[in-house]
């Protein structure tokens, strides 16, 4: 049998001492019944023994009206939160349920504590709790806010209770959840004391040594620390009153959690922190006037104290671009304190407070606009409202558009919502996704079009004969598992496409057939497949007889050698015969380019870079070489008319199978993603290699210089077009 619960006698004395302060604070908000029901249903609890101490041996009874005094005290909750603390013990048990608390409290108290529940299942998950994802999904599971107040309530008084505990890895783990999950909750609040104090507490279990350094070099106590901020305010707040300003003070000095991040973050000493001591002055001045009175406020302080000019920030003249306005300088106080003062005015203060430049964003924290606007309504009714019943109204309707999901091992991740089981395989791995064949969602089995939800555990199920098809991209919804299922279709059909190219050169290879690279080109096209992958796609999926490919590719070379079907490309003679536009005399020998050429020592221009199809003509160098211009080279008119007699006739051979190397110029807007559209386009063709890209930016436009190796004028030409097509493009040019 277990031993059974007693309270000492301290704990009996504090808790009497505790309910009747409670029942003093409260009681207007009590029902007639309340109290005799919460007493007897305590009193039931104990005598059950289902009482139980936690981990730390506190006493739950006593801690609940610890936790509940914190609610009360510090934020303003009233008769339902109590009432949900001290009740939850008992649900968690079993001793009672949640509707039996719906009959005898009301609905409010049955809401509170089915949050409560509801969050201590998510903890069951064991989930990684250092995380963004995990405080949203929190608020999101919260539905009532005064769960979420309550569990803040909760964590500080848990953390000063701890302080002699004897289990230091409970101890440990839930400082960590302090620093990284509730604090971060509390400042979101509003709530700045109980914030401050979850992180000091934290600092002080976790870094034990860091914590009593700080706190001895600060004098030790806070009142030490408040008499310095008085003594430097007081003559400041003569002075202003004398100038006929109407204002309004407040001072504060750096929480010991904050000084040591600081510390951190810069690498320096105590010693090098500027901002130990820091004041507020709040100008209630009319609009029209407030950057001329902050100025002359500002010009009074420094008058008094020596300011650092290399720490003023002058947020007047320019605001942040969130809209947060105030003027910043560190100035040399008494004792050779250095203490930072901010001026602002009331309508600033407001703005800076609760508007678009709430304390959290102005720091750099960008939270959510649905979240930020909620969260600032509630800091309102935190600090307006006596009577917090107004909380009922308000529901989580938060990240109703997300969902927050578990893997495993208690990690947590976001999705829009709709996102399904593939989404969430993809955000894991590409491998792990492209052989999805479903998951364990909360250890039952679904499909892979299974929509996730808040809460869900998931588990992905593999096979390795698993291919992702085209109907996938219809399954996913985020934009990053659809670009990697393109990516993995693009790949698979790279894979059949060169199976395919195998097969069929084995087939033609076995009929002693010989396999021409072009003359397979233009039969595709003639074919009617735009793209050479579609048709190896079919070739590989069966929807193409090969036999039947490879009797029309005879057919297609038969009619080519023997002058039937399409009219068949005129000879170079001929056509340089019959020119109109050839100036030559008949017997003008013309050099024939062509990569087997023998015997003639000839280089392409580097001046204009020909490539097969340019008009062209050689030039005969100093050492008897022969350069190959463009008829429309830069240099060809001085040549023409300084070297006339060195200029020779040239053309091309009747079939190009060589690579040559051109530069385009592109100028375009400078916008994101405008390079890798532009290298995509090239990347997609195979014939096509890109050598080297430079870019270059300046006022929004962007020149970029693009190296590419291709084999002729009507590749090129085909490439210009389709670049010329890609958004933001303005200009594209061969050089």
């Amino acid at each position: 049998m277990a031993d059974r619960f007693e309270f000492t006698h301290q704990e009996k004395a504090a808790s009497l001492l505790l309910y009747s302060t409670l029942k003093e604070k409260i009681g207007p908000s009590l029902l007639p019944d309340d109290e005799k029901k919460i007493r007897g249903h305590l009193a039931d609890s104990v005598k059950q023994n289902l009482i139980k101490r936690d981990v730390f041996g506190l006493n739950p009874v006593l801690f609940g009206f610890q936790t509940a005094m914190i609610v009360v005290d510090e934020i303003g909750l009233k008769r339902d939160a109590v009432l949900a603390i001290l009740l939850h013990p008992s649900v968690s048990n079993g001793y009672v349920s949640i509707d039996e608390v719906r009959e005898q409290f009301g609905d409010s108290v049955a809401r509170i504590l089915h949050g409560l529940e509801r969050i201590a299942d998510l903890y069951a998950k064991n989930p990684v709790i250092e995380s963004e994802n995990f405080r949203n999904l929190l608020l999101s599971f919260a539905e009532d806010m005064r769960v979420i107040l309550i569990m803040i309530a909760d964590r500080v008084n848990l953390m000063r209770q701890i302080r002699d505990t004897e289990n230091t890895e409970a101890k440990m783990r839930v400082s960590e959840e302090a620093a990284y999950l509730y604090a971060p909750l509390a400042h979101k609040l509003g709530l700045y004391k109980l914030k401050s104090e979850l992180e000091d507490l934290s600092l002080k279990y976790l870094e034990h040594d860091a914590y009593y350094m700080i706190k001895d070099k600060l004098n030790a106590t806070k009142q030490a620390r408040d008499a310095y901020i008085s003594r430097f305010i007081e003559p400041i707040q003569k002075r202003l009153m004398d100038a006929g300003l109407r204002f309004h003070m407040k001072g504060r000095t750096k929480s010991i959690h904050s000084i040591w991040q600081k510390m951190k973050k810069q690498k320096c000493a105590f010693e090098g922190i500027y901002d130990l001591f820091a004041i507020r002055i709040i100008l209630d001045s009319p609009q029209d006037k407030e950057k001329m009175q902050c100025w002359q406020a500002y010009s009074i302080v420094t008058d008094m104290y020596q300011p650092n000019p290399k720490r003023l920030r002058d947020w007047l003249s320019v605001p942040k671009s969130n809209g947060y306005e105030s003027l910043h300088i560190t100035v040399l106080g008494p004792e050779q304190k250095w203490v930072e003062v901010q001026i602002r005015t009331e309508r600033m203060d407001e703005i800076a407070e609760r508007g678009v430049a709430a304390h959290w964003r102005y720091k750099g924290i960008k939270g959510e606009s649905g979240l930020d606007e909620w969260l600032t309504n509630i800091r309102n009714i935190l600090e307006t409202s006596d009577d917090l019943q107004v909380m009922d109204q308000f529901k989580m309707d938060l990240y109703e558009d997300e969902v927050f999901v578990f893997t495993p091992k208690g990690d947590l991740f976001k999705f829009p919502k709709g996102a399904t089981v593939l989404d969430f395989a993809y955000h894991i791995h590409s491998k792990i996704g492209s052989s999805c064949t479903g998951a364990k969602i909360n250890n039952k089995i679904v499909t892979l079009r299974e929509e996730l939800h808040s809460g869900d555990q998931v588990e992905i199920l593999t096979s390795s004969t698993q291919k992702p098809k085209q109907a996938w991209l219809n399954i996913v919804k985020t934009s990053r598992a659809k670009a990697k299922v393109r990516l993995a279709l693009k790949e698979t059909q790279v894979k059949e496409g060169q199976y395919a190219k195998e097969v069929i050169e084995r087939k033609f290879k076995n009929r002693k057939i010989e396999f021409d690279e072009s003359t397979m080109a233009r039969l595709i096209k003639k074919m009617g497949f735009k793209e050479v992958s579609d048709f190896y796609r079919q070739i590989a999926d069966g929807e193409l007889d090969t036999n039947e490919v490879i009797d029309k590719y005879v057919e297609l070379q038969s009619k080519e050698k023997s002058g039937a079907g399409d009219q068949p490309a005129r000879s170079a003679e001929e056509f340089n015969f019959n020119a109109a536009n050839e100036m030559s005399v008949p017997n003008d020998d013309v050099l024939v380019i062509d990569r087997n050429l023998k015997g003639i020592d000839y280089q392409l221009a580097r001046c204009c870079q020909p490539i097969y199809g340019d008009d062209v003509f050689g030039f005969v160098t100093v050492n008897g070489g022969i350069k190959i211009h463009r008829t429309d080279c830069p240099n060809a008119a001085e040549l023409r008319k300084r070297f006339g007699y060195r200029i020779v006739k040239a053309r091309w051979s009747g079939k190009g199978s060589s690579k040559y190397s051109i530069t385009l110029r592109v100028i375009g807007n400078d916008d994101i993603g405008i390079v890798n559209n532009l290298t995509s386009i090239i990347s997609k063709d195979e014939r096509l290699t890109l050598r080297s890209i430079s870019i270059d930016s300046n006022d929004g436009l962007f020149r970029g210089n693009l190296v590419v190796m291709l084999e002729d004028t009507l590749r090129l030409e085909s490439l210009i077009k389709r670049l010329r097509t890609v958004k933001g493009v303005k200009q594209v040019e061969r050089i």
